[in-house]
């Protein structure tokens, strides 16, 4: 028995029911499974007008589930892949500068939780939260921060 071919709209609706996606990463998911004649930039224009497909949305929901351990380079980095445009990426990134201290000094005490006892250890310390996405001068405002907590 020949199993049934899932529309492109199905298949769209289907990827979006699990998750926010980009417009730019639904594309490429969709691209896959186009036949001759499907014309996928109207799907996803549809999609948008149905209030289905948002990229304010999707960068919303990416900033949720990476802002409690990543910093801010590492989240718009993440966001560019998808194709969210500059414009959005900017005002995306005013808005997670306020926090990003308070975020690397979260993550810092759940991987550390301990002052560093020497220079080595400080380095350690501080490569961790810039693999993690973190700028320098927040990095230095958090462990300066939680030294001064622990004392």
């Amino acid at each position: 028995m020949a199993k049934l071919q899932m529309s492109l709209k199905a298949r769209a609706l289907k990827y979006l029911s699990a998750r926010e996606h980009s417009r730019f990463e639904l594309s490429r998911k969709l691209a896959r499974y186009a036949q001759e004649g499907d014309d996928i930039e109207a799907l996803l224009d549809n999609l948008e007008a149905a209030k289905l497909l948002s990229e304010a949305r999707f960068s919303e929901s990416l900033i949720h589930r990476r802002a409690n351990r990543f910093g801010n380079s590492r989240i718009l980095s993440e966001l560019q892949s998808h194709g969210i445009e500059a414009d959005a990426l900017a005002d995306i990134k005013s808005d997670l500068a306020e926090s990003e201290v308070a975020r690397a000094l979260e993550v810092w005490r759940k991987k550390f939780n301990s002052p560093p006892v020497d220079p080595t250890e400080r380095a350690k310390q501080i490569r961790f939260l810039q693999q993690r996405g973190f700028s320098l001068t927040s990095i230095q405002r958090a462990m300066r921060h939680a030294g001064e907590s622990s004392d």
